[in-house]
């Protein structure tokens, strides 16, 4: 991901001069060039799958903002910008996303005008809706951000003005309501989505459930700033308007590879000639019951799941020594400056697995991952059904409504383990033969009995850590989250209960064949990101860009 200045400037100016449409990348916030009329459902579909894959969790430019913030999250580790916070603002995840949401945004805002004036109502609602949540995303994860001129080239705005992030939220709750009444419009349609419509295939009930949890979610995200209780007691009055069940989740669907390959971008690690993204070991040992201060001796269910072994148990590492190892388990530490850290382990680190990304389900027997052990069609999970109550023991234990924070949280924690399943048998569909997950009544028993011997703020850390296992592979509510609450707790090399002396233990009966295991150096020499840097590109070529925050102290609004 290293870039230099030639290929800033090559990328800017391939941006610039690049045609409309939501998977190709554009500057300024507007095309300069008036398209041909695109039909509706054409733009629907291309910005469904632009908004997925601009929050993925792919890797380089063919991936979006969890790539970096999977690592912030400490899901993932990796030698590369994103490892001990180094995340850069020409940082292609970054120089990617930016201009491809807003490449998305304007052609939602071409949709919601041509389908209004084609009394194609339905697909204006989505529209708005879609825009709103874009426009959320974004700032959630920079902060101040072109709002009110960002598509306003043919009114001559050729360098649209940043807006104050906290006057952009109340637009998009307007934006929401609005999207809702457009498809609840009773006027005769010339059409309305199916097919072309990735999401939902045209069901207006789901669009109305997705826009209510967007709400929802946001107006959680403001509650330090603001007193929401009317607004989200309002919500959960009728939680049949909202997402209430597995087949209501917000997500985006990946297919196969086909004539057009629209497998999961961070599939890709399955057939990259150098793989370089790792999961983290903060992660693993937390869901192997490790870590003494969180889910402490309870072993996750979905382990499998949710990663992929390429080693067996008992077989040596083909490349030597490894830097992590627990068993089959193979992975590098975040802030690492060992030995081992750069040392090739290609055909042995672990990966992802069918759940997050498609890939393979861990059967115990080991393999190199190539492109057939996985069908790579996991979709980008943009807020599921879990996610929605997960929220809700959030703002009942903060007291902003009433309720039973124990119940919804013991539902929230059956719905993620039963998502797998929905997911892998919907989407996935793998070639292999996959065991099913169920709802792991033992599991959830073990999490719900240390969450009752916990405090209010005890409490707060389970429900969020068990969000953040959940949502593995979108990282970028992850990262709100973390920011807003202080949970899940990550891993840090600055903390010497962490990495006492500045050095971290791995296992040492996890790696038969590195007896004692050496303790790993860590170090991390940037603050941790309280929001990302702004585009480089935009900040170069827009005049009226802010100057360059620094990211570890600029804050976003709903930060108290």
């Amino acid at each position: 991901m290293k870039q230099n200045k030639i290929v800033l400037l090559f990328l800017a100016i391939g941006l610039l001069i690049t045609g409309a449409g939501c998977k190709k990348y554009l500057y300024v916030n507007q095309n300069v060039n008036d398209p041909v009329k695109v039909p509706v459902s054409t733009l629907l579909t291309g910005c469904e799958l632009a908004i997925g894959r601009s929050l993925s969790m792919g890797n380089g430019n063919a991936g979006g903002l969890s790539g970096g913030l999977s690592v912030y999250m400490h899901q993932q580790s990796t030698r590369e910008q994103a490892d001990a916070y180094g995340m850069l603002s020409n940082d292609f995840d970054i120089e990617t996303a930016w201009p491809a949401l807003y490449a998305s945004i304007a052609d939602l805002d071409r949709m919601i005008i041509q389908a209004t004036a084609e009394t194609r109502f339905v697909y204006a609602g989505i529209g708005k809706i879609l825009k709103a949540y874009a426009f959320s995303q974004m700032v959630d994860v920079w902060g101040d951000i072109p709002f009110s001129e960002y598509n306003s080239f043919k009114n001559g705005v050729k360098q649209p003005k940043f807006d104050d992030d906290a006057t952009i939220y109340p637009k998009l709750f307007t934006l929401l309501d609005e999207g809702i009444t457009a498809i609840n419009n009773p006027a005769v349609n010339a059409s309305v989505p199916g097919n072309d419509d990735l999401i939902y295939r045209g069901n207006r009930a789901r669009w109305i459930k997705a826009a209510n949890t967007i709400k929802l979610k946001l107006y959680t995200q403001v509650r330090k700033v603001q007193n929401v209780t009317p607004q989200v007691t309002a919500l959960l009055a009728s939680p049949s308007t909202l997402i209430s069940a597995a087949a209501d989740m917000f997500i985006v669907p990946c297919g196969p590879l086909g004539a057009t390959d629209d497998r999961n971008v961070a599939f890709t690690e399955y057939f990259a000639t150098q793989r370089t993204q790792h999961v983290s070991p903060w992660f693993y040992e937390i869901m192997r019951g490790y870590n003494p201060n969180i889910n402490t001796g309870v072993v996750d269910p979905r382990i499998p799941y949710y990663i992929y072994n390429q080693l067996r148990a008992n077989v040596p590492s083909g490349s030597g020594a490894t830097e992590y190892r627990d068993g089959a388990f193979i992975s590098i530490y975040f802030g690492s400056v060992g030995t081992n850290r750069d040392r090739s382990q290609q055909n042995s680190i672990s990966l992802f697995g069918i759940y997050p990304i498609g890939g393979r389900y861990d059967d115990g027997l080991g393999g190199t991952a190539v492109t057939s052990s996985g069908t790579g069609a996991a979709p980008y999970r943009l807020i599921t059904y879990a996610d929605r109550l997960y929220l809700e023991a959030e703002l009942i234990n903060t007291g902003v409504i009433a309720g039973d924070a124990k119940a919804v949280f013991s539902a929230a924690m059956s719905a993620s383990m039963a998502q797998v399943d929905y997911v892998i048998a919907t989407y996935v569909k793998p070639t292999q033969t996959v065991s099913t997950l169920g709802a792991q009544t033992a599991y959830i028993n073990s999490i719900l009995a240390l969450y009752d011997a916990g405090s209010t703020a005890k409490k707060l850390e389970y429900i969020m850590t068990q969000k953040w296992l959940s949502s593995v592979g979108s990282s970028v509510d992850q990262y709100t989250d973390y920011r807003r609450t202080g949970y899940p707790v990550l891993f840090s090399p600055r903390n010497p209960a962490m990495a006492p002396g500045g050095f971290v233990q791995p296992p040492v009966n996890g790696n038969p064949f590195q007896i004692p295991q050496l303790a790993v150096p860590v170090q991390q020499g940037t603050d941790f990101p309280l929001s990302l840097p702004w585009s480089q590109i935009e900040s170069a070529l827009n005049g009226n860009a802010p100057a360059p925050k620094t990211p570890g102290t600029y804050k976003v609004f709903w930060m108290p």
